[in-house]
């Protein structure tokens, strides 16, 4: 795949203590292998959907410890301006612009209400080699309790174009690159346990996903919502045996029809 337009997500990675068990679980789960860590990137291990790479996991760096999550990149043509953008419209740099190699450019960073994202300046590594089939991710959304920042920051950041679905239960927005959407935000309910941070949550592909909460959950995984069928696919939302969320979809198996949206 080519280097993706500005804004649009295009990788995805997360962090464990235990790296064997996480490519044991996810391996199982969605279908992917392993290629050979990298020493001279932290042992950063990209993984393979059908040959094709569409994730990576890394262990910890010396000294840091954490929650294992996963995080989702955008791509932009110029990190370092990126990055001032986020600083100007309330957000936080987490790690500055650095070149990996001659790979890209990364950067780290939490917007308003918390989520915290990355930057990716392609250089070699363009990002995903496939999206949205059998072990590759598909769609991303922000789970937040500030919505009004985070839209807001969103549509300033990145050369966005919003709409909202029209129904007055759910406050769903979604946001555009020319015709292409990319990413959703959602409202956190009350149905989030207090202590639980805004955050971005990944989809990837599955070709089942009953089979595949069966497998998660057999692997000490546990499903947090679903299997609900809705017009964008058959999804489930879960998380790893080490605390990260993430959430796997069928997009063959659909019902209903699709909301109305309206731009906003």
């Amino acid at each position: 795949m080519a280097v993706q337009p500005e804004g649009t997500p295009c990788w995805a990675d997360a962090m464990f203590g235990d790296v064997e068990a996480a490519k044991t679980f996810y391996g199982d789960v969605l279908g992917w292998t392993f290629g050979d860590s990298s020493p001279e990137y932290g042992n950063y291990t990209q993984a393979y959907a059908d040959g094709r790479a569409v994730a990576a996991v890394v262990p910890p760096m010396p000294g840091e410890a954490g929650q294992s999550q996963w995080c989702l990149y955008f791509a932009t043509p110029d990190a370092a301006a990126t990055a001032r953008r986020i600083r100007d419209n309330g957000g936080e740099v987490l790690m500055e612009p650095m070149r990996v190699g001659d790979l890209g450019t990364l950067c780290l960073a939490r917007e308003p209400s918390g989520a915290v994202f990355g930057l990716w300046q392609a250089g070699t590594h363009e990002g995903f080699e496939a999206t949205a089939v059998p072990g590759a991710y598909c769609w991303a959304e922000v789970f937040t309790r500030e919505p009004g920042k985070t839209d807001t920051f969103l549509a300033a950041v990145f050369p966005y174009r919003a709409k909202e679905i029209e129904d007055d239960a759910v406050d769903f927005r979604m946001f555009d690159v020319g015709e292409q959407t990319v990413l959703g935000r959602m409202r956190m309910t009350d149905d989030f346990p207090p202590e639980v941070p805004s955050y971005v949550n990944v989809y990837f592909t599955v070709a089942d996903c009953d089979e595949a909460v069966a497998r998660a959950t057999r692997l000490g995984g546990v499903l947090r919502f679903g299997p609900m069928s809705s017009p964008f696919g058959r999804f489930a939302a879960l998380s790893d045996p080490q605390g990260a969320h993430f959430s796997v979809i069928d997009v063959t198996t659909t019902a209903g029809e699709m909301p109305k949206v309206r731009d906003v």
